[in-house]
């Protein structure tokens, strides 16, 4: 079978990615192993809401049309918004469809897949940075009498066993389920790493405004100082909901903060002694932020129309963190993984990965295999490339890129 290009993944990029080769009249199937944006219904618990408000979430050829603009959705309803915009734009889906592999073919690339291969002059892997959680390698001494999950396999406090919950990670997916969580009545641990903190709303107005108005989310990936560091920062730890949920608010809730999952041996899992200086450098971030917001709100002449400025509270951290724990002791039933997530590109039978198993691209445009593109990977383009309203740009220029090549 032959096309021009080939797109794959039916999530939110490819569908995005999609409808621009359609508006350049750029022949082009698009290739997914199970349904339309299946990862939202089958990979995220019921309760997931995305971080983004709903009037962020227009996509190319359709505007952001949510009844509650300032609401966010739940992943099924987040499924459901895509499969509705596949049917809208007449995206050439080919669903049910698993890529087995990508390589050189005699002109361009050959996608092979279970119901036979694609030969195409462009591929673009809109498969993402979430494919799949990342577990640390301490996870193997953890003993059998402690379950683990992900966040891939969590469907809620019900489909554990009963007892303690250590949650690990404290980005938007770990501070969502150790919420859940307590609201369920369970005891709940949290190791804290690393972690970007925010306020919910800042000054009457969503952060996700603030961050596109002071231009953050529009910040490139070539102008930031240090961008392997940048595509390694976590989701910022936020929920989609009104009422914030963040590391103050779970201990108000009695949910116990630990820090940084060392290691674990012998059945005992030993925590960094960073705690403190992780959560103080977190609020001193957050508080950088707030004062740019600031700034741009007096430069703007809007400051007298916003509610003065405020600081969030310190985060409060224990006098004495807890620095091990005895895992057979049965204080924990169960360790849920949260932290985060990996691109899977074991579909690419090219030498395009650097030595730690990262794509090497230039802005979406893969650096050593002229014709090979990417979508949705963390600071791919700019701070929005992860979230679906970066889709629209993204695509956009992508897409010019891709008809330039073509074109040579």
């Amino acid at each position: 079978m032959r096309t021009t290009a080939v797109v794959i993944g039916a999530g939110h990029a490819g569908l995005a990615m999609s409808r621009r080769l359609t508006e350049r009249s750029v022949e082009h199937v698009v290739l997914e192993g199970r349904d339309v944006a299946d990862s939202w219904r089958t990979k995220r618990w019921p309760a997931l809401r995305l971080l983004t408000p709903n009037w962020m979430l227009g996509l190319p050829g359709q505007a952001a049309e949510q009844p509650d603009p300032d609401g966010f959705l739940t992943a099924p309803e987040v499924a459901d918004l895509l499969r509705d915009y596949a049917r809208r734009v007449a995206a050439p889906v080919r669903t049910h469809t698993t890529v087995r592999s990508v390589r050189r073919g005699c002109h361009g690339y050959q996608v092979r897949t279970e119901d036979g291969a694609w030969q195409a002059d462009a591929v673009v892997l809109a498969t993402g940075g979430s494919s799949v959680p990342f577990v640390p390698a301490c996870a193997a001494a953890l003993p059998p009498s402690v379950a683990q999950r992900t966040a891939f396999d969590y469907l809620g406090p019900d489909s554990l066993p009963d007892g303690g919950v250590l949650v690990v990670g404290a980005s938007a997916t770990g501070v969502q389920l150790a919420a859940e969580l307590r609201r369920a009545g369970r005891p709940v641990i949290l190791a804290v790493g690393e972690h970007v903190r925010l306020p919910r709303t800042y000054r009457g107005r969503d952060v996700f405004w603030w961050l596109r108005a002071t231009g953050v989310l529009a910040e490139r990936y070539d102008e930031v100082d240090d961008l392997a560091r940048a595509r390694r920062l976590p989701s910022p730890q936020l929920v989609g909901s009104a009422v914030p949920v963040d590391l103050a608010a779970l201990v108000a809730d009695d949910v116990r903060l630990v820090g940084r999952l060392a290691s674990v041996g012998d059945g005992v899992a030993h925590f960094s002694g960073s705690l403190r200086n992780v959560c103080a450098l977190a609020d001193l971030k957050m508080a950088r932020f707030l004062g740019r917001a600031d700034e741009w709100a007096k430069a703007s002449g809007l400051d007298d129309e916003l509610p003065p400025p405020s600081r969030p509270s310190r985060t409060p951290v224990p006098d004495r963190p807890c620095l091990s724990l005895d895992l057979a002791a049965g204080e924990i039933s169960t360790v849920v993984w949260a932290s985060g997530f990996r691109p899977d590109h074991a579909l690419l039978d090219l030498p395009v990965l650097d030595r730690s198993g990262h794509l090497r691209h230039d802005g979406g445009v893969v650096t050593d295999a002229r014709g090979l593109y990417a979508l949705g990977l963390p600071m791919l383009r700019t701070r929005a490339s992860t979230y679906i309203h970066g889709a629209p740009a993204d695509t956009e220029a992508l897409a010019d890129r891709l008809v330039a090549d073509l074109a040579r």
